[in-house]
């Protein structure tokens, strides 16, 4: 079977025939942000002449290296780091092997991914999108600006540079999908930790309805953005780093390799603003930044399904070591990061749970606050207006000497049908060394499929399904 060739707006481009569907890499949906351009908004990429190569993995975005995660290995998620090449902003395209173009288009799905907006990148073998192919959907992945020239806030430039990418990306879709066989009026916008804050941003957006029909949220916080009094510190810290102001002018002529070391530098500042909390509890400097709250009943015409996994935090304290050796003191710290009364917080997740150890009770605190609370309190609110989709996945990875459980992205191998990848097996994998029931992976990589396909992923709206 011949490489395929597709004609988009701004050229043809070659991809290659694999077993279960075609693939198209890192084909540009917006021009190369360099100097300046990297803190403007998206701007469209020039025409290429004759047939640009779609055959392999491109470049990402600015990035440090974070496949370090304690004793887990972390790699399938973040991906390779900083792969080198200015143009940058593109999609990854899987579609189903027979030509819908000519009959019924098929149902698109576009991907956010995670990485506390600082890294993350389509090149993971995580993200590979051929069995949402296998089933009938096209599965496009967004690479966006991250970090520095992706979220600070900065004097003279817009806000939110990696959510206008994202947007960007999806009006890429909308105008170009049909040719690689997709529906453009039937698009679902999923994301997973940052990437669905991410995808709450586009939510909150008033042209949403015009790219996406639904969206899904997974293990993210639709309320994470910063306060403009939050990303003002960042930037005064980054500024201060780098001996600048945090404006345009100043910034536009410091490389990005130096940019990507200031931001990796950031961690632990205090964003405590008045009564607002650091949303994020110092797990990055980066988020959304906006001086309102999601409207959670914005866009009823939206489907929305979202949910988070049961053991979120143990993520940020299994693989360190930290879960076994927390104390009482380590969890009253953490609730005075996110709770105006620590103590009577304190109490009353002791109270909910009477036999958990100190570590358990400090993993359940951080994972609530980061993507739990945040999660619920949409669900909820949303419901009143707008049938939702809720879920929470619960079956336990026995990576890290069986103590992972379910934590935060352990879902990902089952939506994404790939838990047969062998860098997630094994004792420092993010799924461990036991049995993954195939049962369980047909029934939430199936879920998102029909979803994104009728807008039903299953079970009723306003329910809670859960995984185990």
């Amino acid at each position: 079977m011949s490489d395929p060739v597709v004609m988009t707006g701004s050229g043809a481009v070659r991809g290659r025939t694999l077993a279960d569907s075609q693939v198209f890499y890192a084909i540009p949906y917006a021009a190369a942000p360099e100097g300046r351009a990297r803190f403007a908004a998206p701007e469209p990429h020039p025409p290429w002449p004759g047939i640009r190569d779609a055959t392999m993995p491109g470049p990402t975005a600015p990035q440090p290296r974070r496949d370090g995660f304690g004793r887990l290995d972390m790699s399938p998620f973040f991906g390779p780091g900083w792969v080198r090449d200015p143009d940058y902003l593109t999609v990854n395209i899987w579609t189903p092997h027979a030509n819908a173009t000519a009959g019924q288009p098929y149902p698109v799905m576009v991907f956010v991914h995670g990485g506390g907006f600082v890294a993350g990148s389509t090149r993971t073998p995580l993200y590979d999108g051929s069995a949402f192919a296998r089933d009938g959907v096209v599965l496009v992945t967004v690479t966006y600006r991250l970090g520095i020239a992706g979220f600070l806030d900065i004097a003279g430039a817009p806000r939110n540079r990696g959510l206008l990418d994202v947007l960007t990306a999806l009006a890429w879709v909308r105008d170009n999908i049909a040719a690689f066989g997709g529906d453009p009026d039937n698009v679902t916008l999923f994301g997973q930790s940052a990437g669905a804050t991410t995808t709450a941003g586009v939510l909150a957006e008033a042209q949403a309805p015009t790219l996406i029909r639904r969206a899904i949220m997974q293990s993210g916080n639709p309320y994470g953005a910063f306060s403009p009094d939050q990303a003002e510190r960042v930037s005064r810290a980054v500024a201060d780093a780098l001996g600048v102001e945090p404006t345009v002018d100043d910034l536009a002529g410091i490389p990005d390799e130096i940019l990507v070391g200031v931001a990796a530098e950031l961690g632990g500042l205090d964003l405590r603003v008045g009564d607002r909390f650091d949303p994020l509890v110092g797990l990055s400097p980066f988020s959304l930044v906006s001086d309102r709250q999601t409207d959670p009943t914005a866009h009823p015409e939206v489907g929305v399904l979202i949910g988070t996994t049961t053991e979120e935090g143990n993520l940020y304290l299994v693989p360190q070591g930290h879960l076994d050796i927390s104390t009482e003191e380590d969890v009253h710290a953490l609730a005075a990061r996110v709770h105006p009364d620590p103590d009577t917080l304190v109490q009353d997740y002791r109270t909910r749970h009477p036999r958990a150890c100190w570590g358990a009770l400090r993993s359940t605190i951080l994972g609530d606050a980061l993507f739990r609370t945040g999660t619920e309190r949409f669900a909820l609110e949303r419901q009143a207006s707008a049938p939702t989709y809720r879920y929470e996945f619960g079956w336990r990875s026995t990576g890290v000497g069986g103590e992972l459980g379910a934590a935060h992205a352990v879902d990902l191998p089952f939506v994404f049908d790939r838990t047969d990848v062998d860098v997630l097996r094994g004792p420092r994998g993010l799924l461990g060394d036991g049995d993954v029931p195939p049962e369980l992976v047909g029934a939430m990589h199936g879920a998102w499929v029909r979803f994104a396909t009728t807008g039903d992923p299953g079970w009723a709206p306003n329910e809670l399904r859960r995984w185990r």
